[in-house]
């Protein structure tokens, strides 16, 4: 286990690049195998770790701001909540909503396991009884949700997974002062996507905090990931060409407007006018 290479994060983690790896791992041999890899924004882990496997001897520093070592941290844990849940929904269909004394059974575990070690991954626990791509933070938010049979049928482990890694805990833009200029420096730069919610992550991501990520890219080598739905790419494309130099919205008046949608979701709407 110890030299076991992982195609994907051990944990459950919104946003891990797996699906890129084979990409990525023929791509890193453009890039030497002594330069110093730092993933800035490091989730769960998994690019760091590729790195770290595709070249042993380079110093990779895994920016886990996300605190995804306290998952693993606690698989021993996670793992023994999830067997007591296996056990009470062993003979209950699968993929099917847990109802009646079923529900009530697993949530007292839950609750049991919470007042034992004063702690619950939730989030891993999540990717067990709730709906695909649904997660929640704490008990009051799990008690509320609708709970489905697609419990894990083994146990998690992440031997392994972190060694040889360098791991900090900063804000990207500590971590780049500390590596900026460094002509051996390789970034990998994975940033949440453009006005991501996802409770996964710890701060809401807008335009200008995505913008404010381009600045590591000049003179610097980089991976940088992003999608189609950021239209990135396309705005650089016209920052590039247009000759607007000045910001119009500039000594404009605003006024917003709240608005929710149901329960869970709201957007602001915005009126500029000058």
């Amino acid at each position: 286990m110890k030299n076991k290479v992982y195609s994907t994060a051990p944990l459950p983690f919104m946003g891990q690049k797996r699906k890129f790896l084979k990409q990525f791992r023929t791509a890193l041999g453009a890039y030497p195998q002594d330069a110093v890899y730092v993933d800035l924004f490091g989730g769960s882990g998994l690019l760091s770790h590729t790195v770290k496997k595709h070249y042993p001897d380079a110093k990779v520093v895994y920016n886990d701001f996300d605190n995804y070592r306290e998952h693993i941290d606690a698989i021993a844990q996670t793992n023994e909540l999830i067997g007591k849940i296996r056990r009470v929904l062993n003979d209950y269909p699968k993929d099917k909503r847990v109802i009646d004394h079923y529900r009530y059974s697993v949530l007292g575990l839950v609750k049991q396991h919470e007042q034992k070690y004063k702690y619950v991954d939730y989030i891993t626990l999540s990717s067990s009884l709730l709906f695909s791509m649904k997660y929640v933070l704490d008990y009051d938010e799990l008690l509320k949700s609708t709970l489905y049979n697609c419990v894990r049928k083994s146990d998690y482990t992440a031997e392994g997974y972190l060694d040889g890694l360098e791991i900090v805990s900063l804000d990207y833009k500590q971590l780049f002062e500390q590596y900026k200029g460094n002509e051996k420096v390789v970034f990998l730069i994975d940033p949440p996507y453009l006005q991501t919610t996802s409770i996964t992550y710890k701060n809401y991501w807008s335009l200008v905090d995505y913008l404010d990520v381009l600045n590591v890219l000049e003179d610097h080598r980089y991976f940088y990931f992003t999608s189609n739905k950021s239209s990135i790419i396309e705005l650089c494309e016209w920052v590039g060409n247009t000759t607007l130099t000045t910001n119009p919205f500039a000594d404009a008046n605003k006024q917003e407007m709240h608005t929710s949608v149901n329960y869970n979701s709201s957007y602001t709407d915005i009126m500029l006018f000058k």
